[in-house]
Formats: C-alpha cells, structure tokens, sequence
C-alpha cells in the first residue's frame, strides 16, 4: 500500500501538478472509524484524495470499473466494493458502508454518485453520506477536488493535464436528533452543510 500511495503522489506531482491545502486538518485525525465525503470530478480522485493519508480505506466504485483492464485490480487492492448505480441498490451499499465503518475503516463517499461535468459546478448531491454518518456515529472529513474538471470530467474521453488542487477541510460531526429518528429533512439539511462546505472552496 505504501508503494501505491507513493508512486500516485509523484506521478500526479509530475503529471497533474498537484498541490493539498489542509493538511494541518488530517495530520491528527482520530484513530478508528472515519467518513471521507468529496465532490467528484475525475476518476482518479479516489487515488488524490487517500494518498496522503496512512490509514484502512474502504470506498464504493462504480459496478463496471471492476471489470476495467488494471483498474479493477486496482481499485479491489485499494478496499473498494461494488455499487450498481443504475440500479440504485442504496441497502446494499448502505449495509457495506456500515459493516466497513463498523471495523474501524476509512470511507471515502462521493455524494453526487457520477463524475462532474468540465464547468466544475457540483451536482446534486445525495444524502447517503449524511445517513451513513448520522447511523454509524462517525466524524465526516470533507474534502474539496479542484481543478480537475478540466482533467478528466463526464463530457472529456480522455484524460488532459492540468494541475489539480485537493483540499482538506476541518472534521464535521453529524450527531443524530434528540429523538434519534433520521428523517428525511435532517439528511436533508446535514447534506446541504456538507455540501456548503466542499463547495466553499471552488
């Protein structure tokens, strides 16, 4: 793992130019069980966004990379399941994100579910994060990816070279209501906070 963390370091150093804000936000996390929740404009984001961090990750992929030529392997070795989003299996996913919490791992969450699009705007984003948080009781480290909708966004085919920014914002605690009843307008409203603050630093 450490090999993999280093090798994506350089190269996106060489090849993308990329600088992290907020590190001083990660460099004392808290041991145990953590929610890494980000908009998503490339696929290499999962790759940026873990590489500076020494812990267990987890994060759900997208069905079909699994059977991508490398980036399956990849992706498998890098502690990621299966989520079919045409489908919209959200219990599976739900039920693995919490099992993967649960043993004391880092999940990464792209709330919005695709890839941005190259004008960089974020689209909506799902409350399956804030639900995952609220339920399994973990802090959320929100993290902002920048720059790379000029890289490689939905409507580019492939990749370009440009540089790239990923910053690391203060950790939120999402603490479930007095009644402990997660309704639909808390998610609601806990998704737009953390929505707020990834989007801050646009």
């Amino acid at each position: 793992m450490d090999g993999v963390r280093f090798f994506v370091r350089n190269a996106s150093r060489v090849l993308w130019r990329i600088r992290y804000r907020g590190l001083e936000n990660v460099r004392h996390l808290p041991e145990g069980a953590l929610l890494i929740v980000a908009n998503h404009q490339t696929y290499m984001d999962p790759f940026w966004i873990c590489s500076p961090l020494k812990r267990k990750f987890r994060f759900m992929a997208w069905d079909r990379a699994f059977g991508w030529p490398g980036i399956g392997h990849v992706i498998r070795f890098l502690g990621s399941f299966p989520v079919n989003t045409a489908t919209g299996r959200t219990k599976t996913a739900l039920r693995e994100s919490l099992a993967a919490l649960r043993d004391g791992a880092t999940l990464l969450v792209f709330p919005e579910g695709v890839r941005e699009f190259s004008d960089g705007k974020m689209l909506e984003f799902k409350t399956g994060a804030a639900r995952i948080a609220a339920v399994a009781e973990v802090p959320v480290l929100p993290v902002t990816v920048r720059g790379a909708n000029r890289i490689w966004p939905q409507d580019y085919k492939i990749p370009r070279f440009r540089s790239v920014e990923i910053v690391f914002h203060p950790l939120l605690n999402i603490k479930k209501p007095a009644d402990g009843e997660v309704t639909r307008e808390f998610l609601e409203s806990e998704t737009g906070r953390i929505a707020s603050i990834i989007g801050s630093a646009l």
